[in-house]
């Protein structure tokens, strides 16, 4: 069988990898340039690959390819070899097809990552043999083809979901969805919460599904569908149905097996949507029988994630912290939403479309000033002048943070929450992060 690997980052290398295992002819393609791990890996494997361009004649000749989730379905490689009636699979479909572990997936606009991260510690505390994927940890492919588990805890995107079709999720977690990536999805909303839910394909009753009760978006899409899966919704507060949620400070939960609790004040990690991913994460241990006092104990301890609100440090009484990650505008309404102190926000970024009425009440709130930070601030100034007490136009992380030294006080805090995409000043939202920790890290040592 012929394997072409589209994509040479860690899903396309792992891919490749479990091709060769599986006596595939592989090659792999990727039109940009591969970092050198990858490149000395593919070598070190003896994996034929090309970088920079993609060979037609070869990639057409394929069998079977499976391609890198940032490489959309509208690609003209991608919609040649659709015409051509190739099956075109994601890393994640593609590795599902050699295991027959037990799948925790977790998909969801924000919260994803911290609620995988945390289910992972939770299960690896408990002695379980487990593995991390999807967009952390390392490639699930690789695991199955050099290191496999009997349990795997994977963060799905929407991008990664749209190319898996028989992979099943014994227990699937959307903790919310909110508009991002439209530009993916023709602008429709529909399109992106379609794609959230093919984490429910080929669920029996024997699976389950945990989800935001509240949210009103998935709440819609569960009218609409039929849902096989046993339903384990989570919200803040009791409601018909939840099974998990808060009490008299005790976070409840209910499962089918037992009902057990933790003191709210105990977890780990602080604010609302932090309380929802470790409901997610707590219900999702419960479910695989883990011991109770395993899941409260990994609840307390966990560390927060980076650049998911990371402290940084307090530089003369004013608290810094790191909240890159939030790329969209529902990210940074839950950080401001956990804020207890007056707030200068740094926003600004590649705006993908953004609506920054839904963050405007809490910015009135909660924010005195704005930092924005960006190639063209022109959206972000129009929308927010005159509703903060003050609003500055920067356009570096060196300007931005200098700025924020210069206005903040004793008991403020300085969020970077930008609300946008990284790809404007930087290579990432890690990139981004990274910069502004130096930044302010360089201020404690003036």
């Amino acid at each position: 069988m012929k394997l072409v690997v589209l994509g040479g980052g860690e899903s396309g290398v792992g891919a490749a990898i479990l091709g060769k295992e599986k006596d595939m002819t592989v090659f792999l393609s990727d039109m940009g340039t591969l970092k050198p791990e990858y490149r000395n890996t593919l070598i070190a494997e003896n994996i034929e690959f090309e970088e920079g361009c993609h060979t037609e004649e070869k990639i057409l000749d394929a069998d079977i390819v499976v391609k890198s989730p940032g490489i959309p379905p509208y690609a003209p490689m991608v919609k040649k070899i659709t015409e051509k009636g190739i099956p075109v699979l994601s890393e994640i479909e593609f590795a599902g097809r050699y295991t027959d572990a037990k799948m925790v997936c977790i998909t969801g606009s924000n919260g994803k990552t911290t609620t995988t991260l945390l289910t992972y510690h939770i299960l690896r505390k408990a002695g379980l043999d487990v593995g991390l994927a999807g967009n952390v940890g390392k490639s699930l492919a690789l695991q199955v083809a050099r290191d496999p588990h009997s349990y795997y805890v994977i963060e799905l995107s929407s991008f990664q979901l749209e190319n898996m079709y028989d992979f099943k999720a014994n227990i699937a977690v959307i903790m919310n969805i909110t508009p991002d990536h439209l530009d993916r999805y023709d602008h429709k909303m529909e399109n992106y919460t379609k794609a959230k839910f093919r984490i429910l394909q080929n669920q029996t009753a024997e699976d389950y599904f945990i989800y935001w009760q509240d949210d009103p978006i998935i709440a819609e899409q569960i009218r609409n569908i039929q849902v096989e899966a046993m339903q384990m919704p989570f919200s803040e507060f009791e409601e018909h149905g939840a099974h998990a949620y808060v009490k008299d400070g005790l976070v409840k939960f209910i499962t089918p097996n037992e009902v057990w609790e933790i003191p709210r004040d105990k977890l780990s990690l602080t604010g609302l949507h932090n309380l929802y991913n470790s409901m997610a994460a707590g219900l999702s241990a419960s479910l695989l029988d883990i011991r109770k006092d395993d899941i409260r104990e990994a609840l307390e301890d966990f560390e927060a994630v980076e650049h998911r609100l990371e402290y940084v440090a307090t530089v003369n009484g004013a608290r810094y912290v790191n909240d890159s990650k939030a790329t969209n505008v529902n990210s940074t309404w839950y950080a401001l939403e956990s804020m207890t102190t007056p707030t200068i926000l740094i926003l600004g970024g590649k705006d993908k479309g953004n609506d920054y009425s839904e963050i405007e009440s809490l910015v009135k709130e909660k924010v005195k000033a704005i930092i924005c930070m960006g190639k063209d601030n022109t959206k972000l100034l129009d929308f927010f002048t005159g509703k903060v007490p003050e609003i500055y136009d920067t356009h570096s992380i060196q300007d931005a943070v200098a700025k924020c030294h210069e206005l903040a006080e004793t008991g403020d805090t300085v969020l970077l929450s930008p609300c946008c995409a990284s790809f404007d000043l930087f290579s990432s939202y890690e990139d981004r992060g990274a910069q502004f920790k130096q930044q302010v890290r360089s201020l404690t040592n003036n």
